[in-house]
Formats: structure tokens, sequence, C-alpha cells
């Protein structure tokens, strides 16, 4: 199913709320300025939403996220490890990895719980991020462990590519927002902005 172009900007708005949230919180942890933007936005079936993610096989960080309340749903940032070590550098915790995976896990929080809770504010929905899990694996396993009880392949899952410069360093990451079933149609409902029928 494809979303209409109306239908993908409302979720790019959603997510630039968001981003806005997560740069100022972002840039009190680290100390310095953080300009971050979502370049794109897509709903697509969860497998297709995860190759778009990257290589299954490639080695990323991942800070999941549960979501409870009017949708359930798992939220899943994915970092490559380039990017990582890029932001582990600037909490002066690289070369550590237990503390790069605490330190990806809180900037992981801080960035989905300010999308999440955009997501929330604007769809009119209760939406309550759970603490965080971080993981260091191949993405593959990192989505099938997370996503196998939250989702099953043909759901559809939001996908946000996320760009962001943190003192002109560039720290892309992976969005993806799993709901549980229909959930994406349920938010474009709460926006006037989904059709049963032509569904």
């Amino acid at each position: 199913m494809d979303l209409t172009e109306l239908q993908l900007d409302a979720l790019r708005e959603m997510a630039n709320i968001g981003s806005g949230n997560a740069a100022t919180a972002l840039a009190a942890m680290l100390g310095r300025p953080v300009d971050l933007n979502v370049p794109s936005a897509a709903a697509l079936p969860l497998a297709d939403a995860v190759d778009a993610v990257g290589d299954v096989s490639a080695e990323v960080t991942a800070v999941a996220i549960p979501v409870f309340g009017d949708i359930g749903a798992t939220v899943l940032l994915i970092f490559e490890p380039e990017h990582a070590a890029t932001l582990c550098g600037f909490l002066g915790v690289f070369g550590d990895p237990e503390m790069e995976l605490s330190a990806l896990q809180e900037i992981g929080n801080i960035l989905g719980s300010a999308y999440i809770n955009a997501m929330g504010s604007m769809c009119g929905v209760a939406l309550e991020p759970a603490p965080p899990l971080a993981a260091r694996d191949m993405l593959g396993a990192i989505v099938s462990t997370v996503l196998a009880t939250s989702a099953t392949s043909g759901d559809l899952a939001l996908l946000l590519d996320s760009s962001m410069m943190v003192e002109g360093a560039e720290c892309e990451f992976g969005f993806l927002f799993v709901p549980d079933q229909n959930g994406v149609s349920e938010l474009l409902g709460r926006l006037g902005l989904w059709d049963e029928e032509a569904a």
C-alpha cells in the first residue's frame, strides 16, 4: 500500500517537530550545537523498511524503545559504527565498549522520546516510552530479536532517515517506528488523513 504525498507530508511534519525537540535536548547533553532534520519519510512493510535501513549483515548499534498507550509500538534507532564513534567521541567515552553502549542508549532515548512525544501531541494519542535497551550486533539479528513479538513482516513501519550535524560533524541514524497492527493508519486517521475505503 502506497501512502499519498499528503500523508507522507504529515509524517514528515511529525518527525520534524520531534527532531527540533530532540536537537535541543541532545545539544544540552553533548554541550555542543546540534542541527537535526528529517529529509525523508516512508511507510513500508516491515521487511522492506529494514532493507531500506541498511545491510542486514552489517554491524550496528541499535537502541530499542517499547511504546505503550493508545498505540503499542517499538521504536528502533540504528547507528552505523562511524557515526556511533563520533557521538561517543563527543562524550569522551570512545574506546570503552560498555560506556559507549550506555552513552548511545541515552542518546537514543533522547531522540526516540522526542519523536514519540511529537507524534502523540500532533495526533492526540497517548504514547508512553518505556526504558530503552541498547545492543551492538548485526542489523538483521537485532531486528528479528527486538521486533519478533511486536510485528509481522506485512505490518507497516514508519521509516525516517535522519541527518544530524553536531558541531560540523555528520551523524546520521535510522529511525523505525514499528506499531502494532494498523498503527500507522491509526495515526493518520487521527489527523483526518486515512480513508478506510481507499485503503
